[in-house]
């Protein structure tokens, strides 16, 4: 058994997955990397270096990467393949669906560089409808872990985890907010307390979040944050609770508001309202509203498509009109 290799206070996602795998790899020999040319930017540098005989580079051809990986499931093999989000599963959906999804079988795909937090590579680059196109496939689950040290979890159970996964992750480095131990599958976390109102949010929204709920409680807000890291399946006991604790729930995402984490919560809301749910909740959702994003800091992204911590704070002003 190995030790925990340390996260750093500030770290992304990304490097929480690269501690996560080379670790799950050093206690199951069964574990596999594969990667299209982007070894260094999804953090496989050090597994290709520990394990050689475990890490396949596919090139610049995703297509085939989840081909691959569907072969060493059959094997018996549980292979990680890892790309940017907008090549897979933007590139490889047909091959997800039909090959890993439609056979159940025990692939984790993982998908890099996500969202607006992308920045200055542009809208070519910022994968925005990743979680839509995967927590509509039979089979699979998907989650996105909000800071480093949750990454490494999630994909340590994801080691674990018998049947096809969708890891999101996200470049920029976010302080560490979640402790060892802690994350489970399917099983939000509650971040703050608040009886006002409860925001859930899941990867690097929910720092945005934090720092909204810092200021709403200047103004006498006293707000609750969910992290919601496994948007499949999601955590309907966890949102029926808060929807009748606070009365008042706004989801946040890096991700269009069609098809993301918002949509999956306003699903549990409608499918309770009346049943476990008060009816005078009331429900907003935030996040890119049907468009591309562009080239620009992932500060500037945040603010020009309203998901930063101000666009939140007045979102939550406008609810309580």
């Amino acid at each position: 058994m190995t030790t925990q290799t340390n996260i750093q206070e500030m770290a992304a996602t990304r490097d929480g997955f690269g501690v996560g795998i080379v670790e799950a790899a050093q206690n199951n020999p069964l574990i596999y990397a594969l990667c299209a040319d982007l070894t260094e930017s999804m953090r496989l540098e050090k597994f290709e270096k520990l394990f050689p005989e475990r890490f396949v580079q596919t090139g610049v051809a995703e297509q085939n990467m989840i081909g691959v990986a569907a072969g060493l499931a059959l094997a018996g093999k549980i292979p990680f393949a890892a790309s940017f989000a907008v090549f897979s599963p933007g590139r490889s959906w047909d091959q997800i669906r039909v090959s890993v999804a439609y056979s159940n079988l025990n692939v984790k795909i993982v998908g890099g560089h996500a969202g607006l937090d992308t920045g200055p590579d542009g809208a070519t680059h910022q994968a925005l409808e990743d979680i839509a196109m995967m927590k509509v496939l039979p089979n699979m689950i998907v989650i996105e872990p909000c800071d480093a040290q949750q990454a490494r979890e999630a994909t340590l159970a994801l080691a674990s985890y018998q049947g096809p996964a969708y890891l999101r992750l996200s470049r920029p480095k976010y302080p560490v907010l979640t402790h060892n131990g802690e994350f489970k599958i399917g099983k939000a976390e509650t971040l703050l307390e608040g009886n006002d109102l409860t925001l859930i949010s899941s990867g690097s929204s929910v720092h945005d979040c934090l720092e909204a709920a810092a200021i709403l409680r200047k103004r006498g807000v006293k707000v609750k944050l969910i992290n919601m890291h496994t948007i499949k399946p999601i955590d309907k006991k966890a949102i029926i609770k808060v929807a009748n604790q606070t009365k008042n729930i706004i989801t946040v995402e890096d991700h269009q508001i069609n098809g993301g984490l918002g949509s999956s919560v306003a699903q549990v809301i409608a499918q309770e309202l009346n049943r476990s749910i008060d009816p005078e909740v009331k429900f907003a959702m935030i996040g890119v509203s049907n468009f591309f994003g562009e080239s620009g800091s992932k500060v500037e992204l945040k603010k020009k498509y309203k998901i930063d911590s101000q666009s939140i704070v007045s979102q939550v002003i406008s609810l309580f009109r």
